[in-house]
């Protein structure tokens, strides 16, 4: 940094500063979008996943995760929509 003789930091060295400070900022939030989009999925033997299950209020179709028609955000593989697994979490009830 560039100190003026009255102890005062430059105006164009408190810019280039926050320039850096801005665009170092850019750059961890792109990283953390790119290493979060490349996530694996975890193995259905993992969650315990199940392709039926005993509890209807607990089934993949109603869960967060289920991706329709077969798929889920965080488990790997084909997931039949009346399946469970432990990672089974509430989807939002929608407004009717």
């Amino acid at each position: 940094m560039t100190i003026r003789g009255n102890g005062q930091t430059s105006r164009r060295c408190l810019l280039k500063t926050g320039a850096a400070i801005v665009a170092g900022a850019s750059a961890v939030g792109v990283a953390g979008e790119l290493s979060a989009s490349a996530q694996q999925k975890m193995a259905q033997k993992m969650v315990q996943y199940l392709a039926e299950t005993k509890k209807p209020s607990q089934m993949c179709s109603n869960c967060v995760n289920f991706v329709s028609p077969n798929a889920c955000k965080i488990v790997e593989g084909e997931i039949h929509p009346g399946g469970w697994c432990v990672a089974w979490a509430p989807a939002p009830k929608t407004a009717s």
